[in-house]
């Protein structure tokens, strides 16, 4: 088995989580450990597939069948980024505010999700990676 189809999700998952905890900190002016998780910019689902799906498509090509499937799992796993994921993170906002001060209510987390601009980073961040992996493997 060629070990870069495991390793180049790996390194888009790991370098698109060390940019968003970097960009976190950095808006936070502190050390974003807790603002690690869902949502955020770059995606890491977005990164991750991306990553794969560009990867197929340098190795084995456009006309590949793999690319194809790929395709397909990187665009639902982006439009449920987009869509299903945001409206979960809405509806904890609106559960938050109606638990109020509820006793034994913990807040649901409410960032979930992910922007347009946050898609785009992930996929710009998976493709840059399997890029250097393809070219550095060679």
């Amino acid at each position: 088995m060629d070990l870069s189809y495991l390793v180049t999700p790996f390194l888009a998952w790991l370098v698109a989580g060390s940019l968003k905890f970097l960009i976190n900190s950095i808006r936070a002016r502190r050390w974003a450990f807790g603002l690690i998780g869902y949502g955020g910019l770059p995606s890491n689902h977005s990164a991750i597939v991306s990553s794969t799906a560009v990867l197929i498509a340098l190795r084995e090509g456009l006309g590949h069948p793999a690319f194809g499937v790929a395709l397909t799992l990187a665009f639902v796993v982006m439009m449920d980024a987009r869509s299903l994921r945001r409206q979960v993170g809405r509806q904890a906002e609106a559960i938050n505010r109606l638990a109020g001060e509820a006793a034994g209510h913990e807040p649901l987390r409410t960032r979930m999700g992910h922007s347009g601009l946050e898609i785009v980073a992930g996929v710009a961040t998976g493709a840059g990676v399997a890029l250097l992996v393809f070219h550095g493997l060679r």
